[in-house]
């Protein structure tokens, strides 16, 4: 909920991943605490379905989420605390994962090659309630889908990279300096222009670097 150019980083979040052709509908999966309770109610501000569940067992969250969409042919994981997804990318991560007829289709599978903060889930419906029911780790419950990547033995896993890695980028906000540098890509950027792309990032985010102290 904190605030990126007047508004709060999950709507900026939303903004760009309504500009994903291959999502559809957008689910906000969070918990059922009172702490959650001002995410939840921005949220359903914004038009969003809003499904709340259990604050540890995020992979029975999902379980119960998926329920709200019974003929859905996939289920797309992004997580909340990146504001600079990108929408091409996961349209195509969700287009390579039908191509290949994964179980499972992630961007950091293997050797990352994407900046943090761009990671991209598709999962097979059947395959994440196949996880909620055998799952019992108590990481495979919180993280979701650990129980199915670490089983390639078991399903079929597919993956996504980029030529030239950006993996040495942080683009996620879990620390104070994570969300300054977000907040200093949209004041730069947005203004001439709102879909600003990954390039886009990647082309400030080496120029800053690059700058005089």
């Amino acid at each position: 909920m904190a605030p990126v150019l007047g508004e709060p980083m999950i709507g900026r979040q939303v903004e760009r991943l309504r500009r994903a052709r291959r999502i559809d509908p957008l689910v906000v999966a969070t918990s059922t605490d009172a702490s959650d309770d001002p995410l939840a109610a921005y949220c359903e501000s914004l038009g969003l379905t809003v499904f709340r569940g259990s604050l540890d067992d995020v992979l029975g969250r999902f379980r119960a989420a998926l329920a709200l969409e019974p003929d859905a042919k996939a289920v797309v994981r992004l997580t909340a605390d990146c504001p600079l997804t990108d929408p091409e990318l996961i349209d195509q991560v969700i287009a390579h994962h039908h191509e290949a007829g994964a179980d499972y289709t992630s961007n950091t599978l293997g050797t990352r090659t994407y900046p943090h903060g761009l990671d991209v889930e598709v999962i097979r419906p059947a395959v994440l309630i196949e996880a909620a029911e055998r799952a019992s780790d108590p990481y495979e419950r919180e993280h979701v889908t650990p129980y199915i990547y670490r089983r390639p033995e078991t399903y079929r896993l597919a993956g996504v990279s980029r030529r030239e890695s950006l993996a040495s980028l942080r683009w996620t906000v879990d620390l104070p300096d994570d969300l300054a540098f977000v907040r200093d890509v949209y004041a730069r950027l947005y203004p001439s222009n709102p879909k600003f792309d990954s390039e886009a990032i990647a082309a400030l985010a080496v120029n800053t670097a690059k700058a005089p102290a």
